[in-house]
């Protein structure tokens, strides 16, 4: 049986080259909020759809992605420069601190649209609803 791996999505931690390489190649950023270590929701559109290769394929023609992680085990802990970042990332485009959110935003940083977690979406329904944000 063949098992299907995901490409490895290149996933930017910094908010500046996101906007640089947004800029460059005309992509839409998309921010995600995610308890990487805690959040079971978070887990959860990661595997069912960060994780697959349609939306790979499609992040890879149209979006530059960007994580601002805030894992809770100590070993999974970021950097203080990173906590610090993504803790500025939050109170700009997650004030009322949702996990997981995904944010659509334009090279220059304005919200372009956002989504959370539906267990019922399909990958093909998830990439449907980001044309409406992307156009």
């Amino acid at each position: 049986m063949f098992l299907s791996i995901a490409p490895e999505l290149n996933w930017k931690t910094d908010f500046q080259e996101a906007k640089d390489l947004s800029k460059a190649s005309d992509k839409k950023i998309l921010l995600v909020f995610s308890g990487s270590d805690w959040c079971k929701p978070c887990i959860q559109l990661h595997r069912s759809l960060f994780e697959t290769d349609e939306f790979a394929a499609y992040a890879e023609a149209n979006l530059v992605l960007l994580k601002a992680d805030f894992p809770s085990q100590k070993k999974n802990q970021l950097s203080k420069e990173q906590t610090i970042k993504n803790e500025e990332l939050a109170s700009k485009y997650n004030p009322n601190g949702e996990f997981p959110l995904a944010v659509f935003l334009n090279n220059e940083g304005k919200v372009l649209g956002s989504f959370g977690f539906d267990k019922a979406k399909t990958p093909a329904a998830y990439i449907k609803e980001f044309e409406k944000y992307l156009k």
